[in-house]
């Protein structure tokens, strides 16, 4: 059996577990459930579940292609202003717009994680190349500046909740109805399969990409766009969850090397599997209470994180 059967099988298992967990009293494997169990299957847990897995393989490659266009291993969407940006359009709408349809919020925030992503990206290519961990430092630096910025704001508007929710990812609230645009966001990190080989070349920097015949101007605008999107809607419809995007495509790349052609539905598969494992648990250590999903992938990702600073890559053959 090969290994991405395995993997598969290991993800539908915790998929078919995530639907057995919750304090309602249903059995996921009882085809004869009453109409309130079956109601509970389509409308909370299933959707749940679908949205767990979309959300943590569409961070983890909006994760990968960020540590592409920013040639730096350390950076992802929660640690260079993007998901901040994300949530500052996400406020400015709700301060000035507040009927604005969902479409057009994620939208604004899209524009707005585009935006603060592009000024990291200005700011980065100032520091010098010899130090790469200055990359991540300037990233948080600049995030917690936009961070501060925006809580000032929600402050004064009170709107401080809003942000809260916004800014540390949970599930809790995922309902039939509530998660779809999840669905743009997978489908985004699938596009993102399509030209995963221009991306390859696209990490060589710019005058290989372009002595190699790729329009490299594009291909980052490309990827820029792509951060953005991912990261608006999954900060719309979920909240932030921070180190999914540094630690998965940072441990695949340890062991299957940086063609992301290969790599690519790897970095997906597994961070859906980690963020289901972190929600499972976040159901279950205080159980019938929750435990936000982003809190405990911030304890799993720094420690998978120190890992990674502490132990030397192995490289794929």
């Amino acid at each position: 059996m090969s290994r991405a059967a395995v993997a598969a099988a290991g993800l539908a298992g915790l998929a078919l577990l995530s639907l057995t967990i919750g304090v309602g009293d249903f059995d996921a494997f009882d085809l004869t459930s009453d109409r309130a169990s079956q109601r509970l299957l389509w409308v909370s847990r299933l959707p749940r579940t679908l949205a767990v897995l979309l959300t943590g393989a569409s961070m983890a490659t909006a994760g990968v292609i960020m540590q592409v266009i920013a040639r730096n291993r350390f950076v992802e969407p929660t640690t260079a202003g993007t998901g901040q940006g994300a949530a500052l359009g996400l406020l400015a709408v709700t301060l000035f717009a507040p009927a604005t349809p969902l479409f057009l919020r994620m939208a604004a925030a899209s524009l707005a994680a585009l935006a603060s992503t592009a000024v990291f990206l200005v700011i980065v290519r100032r520091l010098p190349p010899t130090q790469p961990l200055l990359v991540p430092l300037v990233g948080l630096v600049y995030g917690g500046v936009l961070g501060a910025a925006e809580t000032f704001i929600a402050y004064q508007a009170d709107l401080l909740q809003y942000l809260a929710v916004w800014l540390n990812g949970e599930f809790s609230g995922v309902l039939a109805g509530r998660y779809e645009l999840l669905w743009v966001s997978g489908a985004v990190a699938a596009l993102a399969y399509l030209v995963a080989d221009r991306f390859t070349i696209a990490s060589l920097g710019r005058d290989a990409s372009l002595g190699l015949g790729l329009n490299y101007r594009r291909i980052v605008g490309l990827g820029l766009a792509m951060v953005a999107i991912i990261t608006a809607l999954v900060v719309v419809t979920v909240g932030m969850i921070p180190f999914v995007g540094l630690v998965v495509p940072n441990l695949v790349s340890r062991v299957m090397g940086d063609n992301l052609r290969r790599t690519l539905p790897w970095v997906a598969l597994t961070g859906a599997g980690l963020v289901l494992v972190c929600d499972i648990l976040g159901r279950l250590i205080r159980y019938p209470y929750e435990i936000p999903v982003g809190t405990v992938f911030g304890v799993v990702g720094s420690v998978l994180f120190l890992y990674l600073l502490l132990h030397e890559p192995r490289r794929a053959a």
